[in-house]
């Protein structure tokens, strides 16, 4: 199945539902799934903060797992929607997933004008010549969900 034909908008408010349930659950509001034939293999959300693991990023989360739970050739063929674009911790442990593409809603200089935090380089840029950086999808949507969260709370 050609990655262009999937439910983008469907796999990508599943993402932000994720990143929801995230912030009411006291983590920034952050969440990804993984798509292969156009269906979700896997999913996260932040646990940063309840899990106590800077390492919970849903992005790391899912390229962790993807590389102990699927072989080469299917991540090739896996497309990870993620609420805002992967940080640059995220971005690099995908390098070694080799996922097709990476499709976010919430852009990396967005996410920064909304946390005061922009990221030193985007995505599309660490994960050059391995895997497509695509977006924004439903950026309208994706910007509400951090303009409702509460950043001023959080830890820096």
């Amino acid at each position: 199945m050609d990655v262009d034909d999937f439910d983008h908008d469907s796999h990508m408010h599943s993402a932000l539902d994720l990143a929801r349930e995230a912030a009411d659950r006291g983590d920034r509001p952050f969440g990804s799934v993984l798509v292969r034939d156009d269906e979700v293999v896997a999913s996260a959300s932040n646990r940063v903060v309840t899990a106590n693991d800077v390492r919970r990023h849903p992005e790391l989360h899912l390229a962790y797992r993807a590389c102990r739970e699927f072989e080469p050739e299917e991540r090739a063929e896996t497309v990870m929607y993620t609420s805002t674009e992967p940080c640059p911790m995220c971005a690099g442990g995908m390098i070694r997933a080799g996922f097709d593409r990476v499709v976010y809603s919430v852009g990396g200089d967005e996410i920064g004008a909304v946390t005061g935090h922009e990221p030193p380089v985007r995505a599309a840029t660490i994960l050059e010549d391995v895997t497509d950086v695509l977006g924004p999808v439903l950026n309208e949507e994706g910007r509400r969900v951090h303009e409702e969260f509460n950043w001023s709370a959080t830890e820096d």
